[in-house]
């Protein structure tokens, strides 16, 4: 029977808006893990017969399917072929399924998942250039209601019960964990260089309760959700080389864990970012799992509310969320996160010897995808 395997994980730093990435073209940035992907795994290009690439704003120079125009970039041969998808911030995740889904169909022996985003260059919500995304139908459904994360951030923190406080909190130890692994040295195995950018800019290591105080909540009046609980603008690449566990082998490649389970599922789209609550139950469930079993979790934090929604729904042990710290701290490069999110959790499981790890993200519209992996 064939499975999948992840036989490579390489991301690049995460770096600020208009930071040390801001002026590497994103068809560059990708093509730079591409490049990196090879060289660390041992994989020869030629022997990849997809590459499956996320991109959320894909206008500008994310357009005319980025993923094709990466592979060329990279210098891999023209007979790579590539397409672009979009799950909103799920994209490399859902990539990374499509691409396990294909070796195990049989459909390929080995696949590139991952994405890219510039967020400096292309900017949020500029793929839409101002026009209406939804149509008339939709907002008949929902009332006109306005789509918008923050202020469905603000309806979690609302039904939730969470303060201010709690959440100020949260995105403080989200700093102080991804400081504190950075400074041990955990990410440098998964990171590839960009230039002179080597470590992940967006970690505030002189943030405190009282700074995070002082932050305005610009989504609802009175609100307690601010650009500190929040992910950051960040700009972004990682790669995942996915094959089956008899080509490996034949081909020496190691793998580092396997595609155990892989689900999506889909929520209110007002509130937007609850789904990672039932998607979480639902690969649970068919993965044969209980949370007990699961030795790290990675919640994406889009807004603190998400992960502490999560926590509170699942009832998991907070120790083993997020334990290099999240998005709040290293930044949120939308269609790359999914990818840099797995890169992070499966270096992470091999340094400290974890069987299984549960990665989940909310995303727009929504809905969430949810992975279990295995250490090999």
């Amino acid at each position: 029977m064939r499975d999948a395997v992840i036989v490579g994980a390489v991301r690049t730093p995460v770096g600020r808006r208009n930071g040390g990435l801001s002026g590497v073209h994103p068809v560059d940035l990708s093509a730079g893990v591409l490049r990196a992907l090879a060289e660390r795994t041992g994989l020869d290009p030629a022997d990849v017969e997809d590459v499956l690439w996320g991109c959320v704003s894909q206008g500008g120079e994310q357009s005319w399917n980025i993923g094709r125009n990466a592979v060329l970039a990279a210098g891999w041969p023209e007979s790579v072929p590539a397409t672009t998808m979009d799950r909103q911030c799920g994209s490399s995740q859902q990539a990374l399924h499509v691409a396990a889904a294909t070796v195990i169909s049989g459909q390929a022996d080995l696949v590139v998942a991952g994405g890219v985003e510039s967020m400096s260059r292309v900017p949020l919500g500029s793929a839409a250039a101002g026009a209406d995304p939804y149509g008339p139908l939709v907002h008949q459904r929902y009332d006109g209601v306005t789509f918008n994360q923050g202020i469905g951030a603000e309806m979690i923190a609302e039904r939730w019960g969470f303060s201010r406080a709690q959440l100020d909190d949260y995105a403080l130890g989200s700093h102080a964990a991804a400081a504190k692994a950075q400074d041990a040295g955990e990410f440098d195995a998964e990171i590839t260089p960009v230039g002179e950018v080597i470590r992940d800019e967006g970690i505030r290591r002189d943030t405190t309760i009282e700074k995070l105080a002082t932050l305005r909540t610009p989504f609802t009046p009175g609100g307690v959700v601010t650009a500190g609980s929040a992910s950051q603008i960040s700009d972004g690449a990682a790669a995942l080389a996915v094959t089956t566990s008899r080509w490996a082998a034949a081909h020496g490649l190691r793998p580092l864990a396997r595609v155990h389970t892989a689900v999506v599922a889909a929520d209110d789209p007002v509130i937007m970012l609850t789904a990672p609550i039932p998607a979480t139950a639902k690969v649970l469930a068919r993965a044969g799992l209980s949370l007990d079993d699961i030795g790290v979790y990675e919640v994406n934090e889009a807004f603190a509310p998400v992960p502490l929604a999560w926590l509170a729904e699942t009832g998991a042990d907070p120790a083993r969320l997020n334990p290099r710290g999240g998005a709040i701290a290293l930044g949120h490069p939308l269609g790359a996160s999914g990818a840099r999110i797995m890169t992070t959790m499966l270096h992470h499981m091999r340094q400290h010897e974890i069987r299984y790890g549960l990665q989940t993200m909310c995303e727009g519209g929504g809905m969430a995808n949810a992975t279990v992996v295995e250490r090999l």
